[in-house]
């Protein structure tokens, strides 16, 4: 990208204020129409208190130079000379009042509107971020997107705030603007130009300062990481045994010190030219004060005239001031904006079709793979080739191998996280990819090895398996005895109601084989027919092992389930074993059958075992 973005290209970023004035209107048309309204009244009382103000000048005037004046007050209220300006001075006061009393409720309508606004984009982009490929999230330049999305979904109601102030001004520059055409029409344009190298110079920086916030974003996730890192529950000990603090600090300063003297470079710029711009704004209006005097003098104007003229142009030139600043900043946040809707404009690529097929309720045949291949995006390398081989209906397959022979590459592929790049994989004698995409997966109960420790109830950490039976205690409880995670909620002091991890007050830590039986359970929540365990036990004692696997042989009967694991006292209970290398199958059978001949099963098999001698 140009460091640099043309003033065509910063124009043309205002194409985003309608889509973002549309989503602020769909959040709350009440609210919305309510700061409308407020707005155009308000603008319309400035103009309006600066002319009472010049009829009350003018009839002071009047009255001080009238031939014979009474010497008492009571003589000037029994003449009722004073009846017109006490009308009019009450009339500037209720002005005054209700301007402030507007005011008010202009802030409290907004401050009302952007929060709902902050909370209804939010939830836009957690609705959006769920319906994307695994495939997006896990490319670093999304990450990149990800991040400057979710700080304009919240960041960015400043935004509207601007937007209705530019056009309260508008409306208020022209009742100004009303009011001198009839004295002294060239005194606008004087006005305009004299404040067009400061409109110029706003919007040359503002585009400067978008282009620096953009390229900096990958620095700016690492700034972030880094202080999470330093100072969080999950890495606490590590830091402290490693002593990495000096290291993480001193890596932090870096980063912020180049932050800090790019942002310092460009703020020293701004602020010289936007000083002599402002003097050159200042100049024009001079000019024009002076202009407005001198006509005073020679009596083309009265005192009111003198009155309300300086203050219309003192007024107009700080409104149009600000509405040129406030365009260029309008336009600079438009280009903010790019990154929120470019968010929402990604489109997930695995979809369900037209007429998808319902999952089946009993799987008949099972899964079978035909010469699937899959390569990551971006890879040098296939992840797997040529793969082929069948799951049967109601049979538990073992995926055995070394890291990177592609275990976990097809579990991903049997969930539908990724579609294949070549081949396909049937379901009953159907492409998965004929299947409703979140009934497939919602008819698979998967637990990664990389599962994720939600801070939450110990009970809402079970029922995310299948979150729409959250309420539903006994399943709850049905998912946790069967996933041997009974025992470890029996000793927390409010049970299934316990907040577990550090992350919040009065949290309960978890070791991480009693997190590992609770990532289990919300397998068994899912009470589906396929069953996948990505190493479900790497973090379980043997006894805790032998009795998660003796179970899970005794749940699984009926159900269609692959197990993945490194451990083959584990792998020998399934009725049968792949063994992957190299993104293929090698070679398959039972665990005595593989034994029984010469391979890369037996030989691993020696290997782990010669390591309990």
């Amino acid at each position: 990208m140009a460091d640099i973005r043309s003033f065509r290209e910063r124009v043309g970023a205002l194409r985003n204020l309608r889509p973002f004035v549309a989503m602020v209107w769909r959040t709350s048309p009440g609210l919305a129409a309510a700061s409308v309204a407020l707005g155009f009244v308000r603008a319309l009382a400035p103009v309006a208190r600066l002319y009472v103000g010049k009829l009350i000048i003018d009839e002071v005037v009047r009255l001080a130079e009238a031939p014979a004046k009474p010497e008492t007050l009571h003589q000037w209220l029994e003449g009722d000379l004073l009846t017109r300006i006490g009308l009019l001075i009450l009339a500037e006061f209720a002005l005054t009042v209700m301007a402030d009393v507007l005011g008010r409720v202009a802030s409290l309508v907004d401050s009302l509107l952007s929060e709902r606004v902050t909370n209804a984009s939010s939830v836009r982009l957690m609705e959006h971020a769920a319906t994307l490929d695994l495939e997006v999230f896990e490319d670093a330049e999304f990450q990149d997107q990800l991040e400057r999305a979710r700080r304009q979904s919240s960041g960015r109601m400043t935004l509207m705030g601007q937007l209705l102030g530019e056009a309260q001004n508008m409306v208020t520059v022209a009742s100004f603007a009303a009011g001198l055409v009839v004295y002294a029409p060239w005194l606008i344009a004087l006005l305009v130009l004299a404040l067009a190298p400061a409109f110029l110079g706003e919007a040359h920086f503002s585009a400067k300062s978008y282009s620096l916030d953009f390229g900096r974003t990958p620095e700016r996730r690492e700034l972030d990481y880094i202080r999470q890192t330093a100072a969080s529950v999950e890495t606490a000990k590590e830091v402290k045994i490693f002593g990495l603090n000096a290291f993480l600090i001193d890596r932090y300063m870096r980063l912020a010190t180049d932050f800090y003297a790019a942002n310092r470079k460009l703020a020293v710029k701004r602020a010289w030219w936007g000083g002599l711009f402002t003097a050159i704004g200042a100049s024009g209006y001079y000019i024009a004060y002076a202009y407005i005097v001198w006509r005073t003098l020679t009596g083309a104007f009265s005192v009111g005239d003198l009155t309300f003229l300086a203050g219309s142009f003192r007024n107009l030139h700080g409104l149009l001031e600000q509405l040129l600043s406030s365009f260029s900043s309008i336009a600079g946040q438009a280009l903010y904006l790019d990154d929120l809707f470019s968010f929402f404009d990604v489109r997930p690529k695995i979809l369900s079709p037209a007429n998808p097929l319902p999952f089946p309720k009993a799987i008949r045949e099972g899964f079978v793979f035909e010469d699937v291949g899959f390569i990551y995006p971006g890879a040098e390398r296939w992840a797997v080739r040529h793969l082929s081989f069948t799951l049967s209906a109601g049979e538990v397959v073992a995926l055995v191998g070394e890291n990177g022979a592609g275990k976990t590459t097809l579990v991903k592929l049997l969930a539908r996280l990724y579609d294949p790049s070549e081949g396909r994989i049937l379901l009953d004698g159907q492409d998965l990819r004929d299947y409703d995409l979140d009934a497939l997966r919602g008819g698979m109960g998967v637990i990664f090895q990389d599962f994720v420790r939600y801070n939450l109830s110990a009970g809402d950490n079970i029922a995310v398996g299948r979150i729409e039976a959250r309420h539903d205690r006994a399943r709850v409880e049905r998912a946790a005895m069967r996933g041997r995670a009974d025992g470890v909620i029996a000793k927390l002091p409010r049970g299934y109601d316990q907040m577990i991890g550090k992350r919040f007050k009065n949290g309960v830590e978890l070791s991480g084989g009693e997190w590992q039986k609770i990532a289990i359970a919300r397998a068994y929540m899912r009470e589906a027919d396929v069953l996948i365990l990505d190493e479900p036990t790497a973090a379980l004692d043997a006894r805790s092992e032998f009795e998660v696997f003796q179970r899970f042989k005794e749940l699984s009967k009926g159900k269609t389930a692959v197990l993945i694991s490194h451990r083959f006292s584990s792998v020998r209970m399934a009725d049968r074993i792949l063994v992957l290398a190299d993104g293929a199958v090698e070679a398959q059978g039972t665990h005595e059958e593989l034994l029984a001949r010469p391979g890369r099963y037996a030989e691993l098999f020696e290997l782990q075992a010669a390591g309990y001698r």
